[in-house]
């Protein structure tokens, strides 16, 4: 074989591959706690899903009900609840895009991030905003997930199946072909069971095998298209950035508020700073909006959710905060009984602000005090303007003890 060409790149690794861990079975997991610890899977005929206690006993995703009890004798077989995985996959997603605006979803459990454009605001390295994603996945929609850190979204991804179960990995970018190179020629993403079994026939067992191979012995080998893929995958050479132009369809954001128990001023002072940082965010992006969107987890992992659509779009904090306030008043009871654990709220219904319907003269208007606000958090950061509400000692936040005023004052 001829040598191996080491190819270095000064790239930062500023993708990351966050993927949930057995999706529909953790979902199952986490609502039933007699399900935890226990070789689960969904399905009916045909498995859907299988939890890693399964896994370990070899049952796989698309295997009959039958082969799967088979193997393990002790499986517990659920019926699927998709309206639940769609609405954690919602939450999972929200926290995503909350850590950046460039988000590529790949499928209902797993995306792209990339985090590079973070560095200008927060130098916090990309491996530490792994850490924090997986922390609030845990925290606050209570599944574990797996992400993997890398240059591009390929090696993200190849680095996120090998740190499953509930792991993070990062692949320093000079360090590419070491992590690479020793893994078996299934790992690689793109690379299916017929590729991997004819690649196998000609004893190329892993990457770096197929690495040894000049491009044009590939190419015989599977074909000009697959042969020259499978040439630049392994040598690192894949595209660098993740696509996102895909129109938002909503903006929100959540915050876990702990077992609790929580007074009902420190319910309604959450979601009011929710509800300040959404809007914010709706027009920096030029955006108004015509649906409020409430959404809370109780204590025992259940949750509700409620709306209400204004008679016109709006961008006006005003509007939306009293919205949003309604909406939490009307759960009031159903908070109070089963506890309170996290409190989200989205606006959907977007559209621009290019056109919208003003309001009349004789209607009190704050916006002037909101973009005033926005300037301050745009030059400031979000933290510079908060609200007095937020500062309860004991809740998260510490109110800084001011002076006493002067006699004279």
């Amino acid at each position: 074989m001829g040598a191996r060409v080491e190819h270095v790149f000064v790239s930062e690794a500023t993708i990351l591959h966050a993927d949930l861990d057995a999706f529909y079975a953790s979902v199952e997991q986490r609502d039933d706690p007699r399900l935890r610890a226990r070789p689960v899977a969904v399905g009916g005929g045909v498995l859907l899903a299988a939890s890693y206690e399964a896994k370990r006993r070899g049952v796989r995703t698309a295997m009959s009900g039958r082969q799967a009890r088979g193997l393990c004798p002790d499986l517990i077989v659920v019926p699927p609840r998709f309206e639940a995985y769609v609405e954690a996959s919602a939450e999972v997603f929200a926290i995503f895009r909350d850590t950046t605006p460039q988000v590529q979803g790949v499928s209902i459990d797993e995306a792209f991030l990339d985090v590079r454009g973070l560095r200008r605001a927060d130098p916090t390295p990309p491996v530490d905003h792994a850490a924090r994603l997986r922390a609030r996945v845990r925290d606050e929609v209570g599944l574990p997930i797996t992400v993997g850190v890398a240059r591009t979204p390929f090696l993200a991804k190849v680095a996120s199946r090998v740190a499953k179960p509930d792991g993070l990995l990062l692949v320093p970018p000079d360090r590419e072909a070491a992590f690479l190179h020793p893994l078996p020629v299934e790992t690689l993403w793109g690379v299916g069971e017929t590729t991997a079994t004819r690649l196998r026939s000609y004893g190329l067992r892993t990457a770096g095998d197929v690495a040894d191979l000049p491009e044009h012995v590939l190419r015989g080998l599977l074909g000009p298209a697959a042969g020259s893929h499978l040439h630049a995958v392994v040598h690192g050479r894949t595209p660098e950035r993740v696509v996102t132009d895909r129109a938002r369809g909503s903006v929100g954001a959540q915050r876990a508020l702990g077992r609790g128990p929580h007074s009902p001023d420190a319910v309604r002072a959450a979601l009011l700073g929710l509800v300040d940082r959404v809007c914010r965010r709706l027009r920096a992006g030029h955006r108004t909006a015509r649906t409020v969107v409430l959404r809370l987890r109780f204590a025992d992992f259940s949750r509700a959710t409620r709306s209400r659509s204004l008679a016109f779009a709006t961008s006006s904090s005003d509007e939306l905060r009293a919205t949003a306030l309604t909406l939490l008043d009307s759960v009031r009871e159903l908070v109070a009984e089963r506890g309170i654990t996290l409190v989200g709220v989205a606006l959907t219904g977007l559209g621009s602000d290019a056109v919208v319907q003003p309001a009349l003269e004789l209607e009190a208007s704050h916006d002037g005090l909101d973009r005033a606000a926005d300037r301050l958090a745009e030059r400031f950061g979000s933290r510079a303007l908060t609200r007095a509400s937020l500062l309860v000692v004991g809740d998260g936040f510490a109110a800084p003890q001011l002076p006493d005023p002067p006699a004279d004052a």
